[in-house]
């Protein structure tokens, strides 16, 4: 894998989100669940996604607000 750079701005706002917004520990459990939802209801034929929507539209949210701090696209007026 090859060595990515994050610009000034990124590593700013991205030390800012982890500091401020959610703990990098809660955003790796979120990412981790939303994979594990998300393929659970792919194998089974979608009956998971009913059973862990809360945490699915949860984890949802805070990997969109990740996306943001990494590249804002929603955020640009």
């Amino acid at each position: 894998m090859g060595k990515n750079h994050f610009s000034k701005e990124v590593e700013i706002r991205l030390k800012d989100f982890f500091t401020n917004t959610i703990d990098s520990d809660e955003m790796a459990r979120a990412i981790r669940q939303v994979n594990y939802i998300l393929s659970l209801s792919v194998i089974r034929g979608c009956e998971t996604v009913e059973t862990e929507f809360n945490n699915l539209e949860d984890n949802f949210y805070w990997l969109n607000k990740l996306a943001e701090v990494l590249d804002p696209y929603l955020d640009v007026d």
